[in-house]
């Protein structure tokens, strides 16, 4: 896929493209092929407010953006905050079916879904479990272990004692030298904790990670574009489908950031990362919707 064929998602919603060519890499012996999957995040369905006057149209245009594309993408993984927190349960579980309804209008084959704290902090996960399945897991595609993590159930913002255990036995299941692709919603170091921007636990995650020497982490929740390095480890955050918010630290809170007329949409775009399972090389790439 060439950049150019993306390049039209920008300003209309957020996320990531991840291409893995891992020509170097073999599993049972078989080289694998070059693929890519679409990372979108942070929707926060059901929103409505000034930061965002078109609340109810960045997820359906970014749904026919990534439709349009030439080469679909391998699968989908929203990664968290489906949907904008509210109270009311009844309400929580409408605005979950109708972004799945909109969701479902995507052409790709596989779309795997995470929680954000907007979608499970107030119910432990319930609703989305009943709409999604499970809050975290794990899958392999084409040579690449993938573990989809849930540091947002809990109102404590941990990943708690039975999931890093979890995490234990399927790690041990795997070589160290495979390629690892971890999501979550929330980073699991601690970029700016008086935000929220953080996962208590995350240490411990990392740490069981650390023998794992070509891992990448995809996460959301911050709304912007960033990238961090935990020893080898490279954290990659997606910009969000809704509203953008400050810059790590430069606030007293994290508040949206303020809707421009004459530059809709800035804040919102894409950002693309390739990974070289041979040499383990790492690009970023950037575009800003102006």
């Amino acid at each position: 896929m060439q950049r150019r064929d993306f390049l039209h998602l920008a300003g209309l919603g957020g996320g990531a493209i991840f291409s893995a060519s891992l020509a170097g890499c073999a599993t049972a012996g078989r080289p694998q092929d070059e693929f890519y999957f679409v990372q979108l995040s942070d929707v926060h369905w059901g929103f409505q407010g000034a930061p965002n006057p078109d609340a109810r149209g960045t997820l359906p245009k970014a749904v026919e953006a990534v439709n349009a594309l030439a080469r679909p993408p391998d699968f989908i993984v929203f990664t968290g905050d489906l949907t904008h927190t509210t109270d009311d349960p009844v309400e929580r579980r409408r605005r979950m079916a109708e972004f799945r309804q909109i969701a479902g209008e995507l052409k790709v084959k596989t779309v795997r879904f995470m929680p954000g704290e907007h979608d499970a902090a107030l119910d432990r996960g319930t609703a989305f479990k009943e709409m999604f399945g499970e809050t975290y897991y794990r899958f392999d595609h084409r040579g690449v272990h993938f573990m989809a993590l849930d540091n947002v159930s809990d109102r404590g913002t941990t990943l708690g004692a039975d999931q890093l255990a979890w995490m234990q036995a399927e790690l041990a299941r795997l070589d160290p030298d495979a390629p690892l692709v971890v999501l979550a919603h929330r980073p699991l170091f601690p970029l700016v904790p008086k935000w929220d921007w953080h996962t208590r636990d995350g240490d411990q995650a990392l740490a069981l990670l650390m023998p794992h020497r070509n891992v990448t982490v995809f996460y959301g929740h911050i709304h912007q574009e960033h990238h961090q390095l935990t020893g080898h480890i490279a954290h990659h955050s997606a910009r969000s489908l809704m509203f953008p918010l400050p810059a790590p630290g430069t606030a007293d809170k994290p508040l949206p950031v303020a809707w421009d007329p004459a530059a809709p949409y800035r804040g919102l775009g894409w950002r693309e990362v390739e990974v070289d399972g041979a040499k383990a090389e790492r690009i970023e790439h950037g575009v800003s919707a102006a």
